[in-house]
């Protein structure tokens, strides 16, 4: 862990002696009493903790001090179609760690019915993979996350406009079967960038009709069909570079 992450109901109590951040401090970074350590709170501003007391069934107290703010998220919003599971937990680590702003997870045409039978959105098992990723880049915070029954449905509430309201978004579909541009010629703004994934089999034509309706333009990233999880990854790092300060 880069950083220890805190919620804010668990300020002033002590970390009991199983919980993963005990561990760590203890076994791994080896701390004692009295010493410091790199700390925030989730959704908050970042400082430094101080181990207070080793109780003796091993849990701790600690003392938190606040005064950073957590570094910008990107203004980008990633929309991904479902994917199996154990790719989807990496995915969600990755995207909150290099910073994006939204998640959003819809079923597709050609994706796979059964990925979305997951409990990872039910069980706590997503929102612990983000702060996982935000705890690597020393972040406290975390996308929003959001799930969708279909693309459908996504664009028809098109949640890219009640985040941003009045400012205009790029809006760009992933698409290597008869793009309209590539992604490689997409120049720098200052405006938010929606980007959209789709499943390994692809769009259905509806679906591409679906997103020249919806005013997105459908861009290639080169010849090759990549994973999803490598696509997203990939255009993100592209978007990173495109959108100004």
């Amino acid at each position: 862990m880069n950083i220890i992450l805190f919620e804010e109901h668990e300020l002033g109590r002590s970390l009991p002696r199983r919980d993963e951040r005990t561990i760590h401090l203890l076994k791994v970074l080896h701390k004692k009493t009295g010493d410091t350590f790199d700390a925030g709170v989730l959704g908050g501003k970042r400082g430094t903790g101080t181990i207070e007391k080793i109780n003796f069934e091993g849990s701790i107290q600690v003392r938190i001090e606040l005064f950073d703010p957590p570094p910008p998220r990107l203004r980008l919003r990633m929309a991904v179609s479902f994917v199996r599971p154990i790719q989807l937990r990496r995915l969600l680590k990755d995207l909150s760690n290099i910073g994006v702003s939204s998640i959003d997870i819809f079923g597709t045409d050609m994706s796979e019915k059964s990925y979305r039978d997951t409990n990872l959105f039910t069980d706590g098992g997503a929102k612990a993979v983000l702060i996982e990723g935000a705890v690597q880049a020393r972040d406290t915070q975390i996308p929003l996350l959001s799930v969708y029954d279909n693309l459908d449905k996504w664009l028809n509430e098109r949640p890219w406009e009640k985040d941003e309201k009045r400012r205009t978004v790029q809006l760009l579909a992933m698409d290597n079967v008869r793009p309209e541009g590539s992604f490689f010629h997409i120049n720098p703004s200052s405006r938010p960038v929606v980007i959209v994934i789709g499943p390994e089999r692809g769009w259905s034509d509806r679906e591409r009709n679906l997103f020249e309706q919806a005013g997105f333009l459908r861009l290639s990233m080169g010849e090759r069909a990549l994973r999803t999880e490598t696509a997203c990854i990939t255009a993100a790092s592209l978007a990173m570079e495109k959108i100004e300060n």
